[in-house]
């Protein structure tokens, strides 16, 4: 599929969970969150229908999201009946680490190709302060066990927030180095009302890396290809031999014009784009019977549907629900 703008539109981001095991400050508030109920969200059988009939759209990749998608029991049942779909190249998954441990091996088994884990301190109380959750321990061994089973490439990625860790920047970047894996800072979006002073730009953590690794410079081609996935990030080598980290920008420098992706929320609602209230049901759709083709109608609507690029830097934009209530 290809949109007004010509972005060729091969990848879906499938959250299968609005639940989450932590209460991250950026993303959620510690209480009175509605949850939605079991009947609400999608069942696997409907969400395999989904991404059976974007096959035939031109969708080849998946990436599994939440909330927390480990929450949800199945899971590697679920990955099995995608990756069994021809025409899916990928399935990776986007978690909190914190259930990685006990399920990493048969996650691999089942047909995960890789991880991306959320890590925004290696200092317990810090990482305690920003989840809610006194559960590092827990999600270092996740991302031990991840290496252990094979789940790689893996990618940690650090939401930065000035004034509660932007002080760990180069202890993240050595702790991702020395278990050779990229390790991604990506800049803090305006999903809360009190996120805005505490915003640390991805040029101000490069300048840090810098001065102490040394210059950043692009790595060479045949290098970049270890270090780029399916998304929206830019990876640099800091000094001669020194670390690759890769950055997403979706505030100082957005990455619209080569969005790649649709977004099945957990509740069957199709986004376009993840920073706009624009949504498609699919839900209703499903449930009244509909017929494949009318399936392949609303995601070719979808990706008629994208806009050029998001509004964040602008007096028009007005928050979208919650991350944990898109997927990411």
């Amino acid at each position: 599929m290809k949109d007004d703008y010509g972005r060729h539109i091969d990848y879906m981001r499938v959250s299968l969970t609005d639940r989450c095991n932590f209460r991250c400050r950026y993303c959620m508030p510690e209480e009175g969150i509605d949850m939605l109920s079991h009947r609400e969200i999608l069942s696997f059988e409907e969400i395999l229908r989904v991404i059976s009939v974007a096959v035939k759209r031109g969708i080849t990749k998946i990436r599994l999201t939440g909330g927390e998608p480990l929450v949800r029991k199945g899971v590697p049942g679920l990955i099995r009946r995608i990756k069994s779909i021809e025409g899916i190249s990928s399935v990776s998954m986007t978690t909190n680490g914190y259930l990685l441990g006990e399920m990493a091996h048969e996650l691999k088994e089942s047909g995960l190709d890789r991880v991306n884990i959320s890590l925004d301190s290696i200092k317990r109380e810090k990482f305690q302060h920003i989840t809610r959750r006194d559960g590092l321990e827990m999600v270092i061994s996740g991302i031990d066990k991840a290496i252990e089973a094979g789940l790689s490439p893996i990618k940690l990625n650090t939401v930065v927030i000035g004034g509660t860790n932007d002080d760990e920047i180069l202890d993240l970047v050595r702790f991702a180095a020395g278990r050779k894996l990229t390790l991604r800072f990506i800049e803090q979006m305006p999903f809360s009302d009190d996120n805005r002073d505490d915003f640390i730009s991805a040029h101000e953590i490069k300048d840090i890396i810098a001065g102490k690794f040394g210059t950043a410079s692009v790595p060479d081609i045949d290098e970049s290809a270890l270090f780029k996935g399916f998304g929206p990030s830019e990876h640099y080598r800091f000094g001669e031999n020194g670390p690759v980290v890769g950055f997403i920008t979706p505030i100082s420098n957005h990455f619209c014009s080569r969005c790649n992706r649709l977004r099945l929320t957990a509740d069957g609602k199709l986004k376009p784009c993840l920073l706009s209230h624009d949504e498609i049901d699919l839900r209703t759709a499903l449930r009244s019977g509909c017929s494949d083709r009318d399936l392949e109608g609303i995601l070719s609507y979808a990706v008629d549907r994208k806009p050029k690029g998001h509004l964040l830097n602008s007096d028009i934009f007005e928050r979208s629900r919650g991350m944990s209530k898109i997927g990411g």
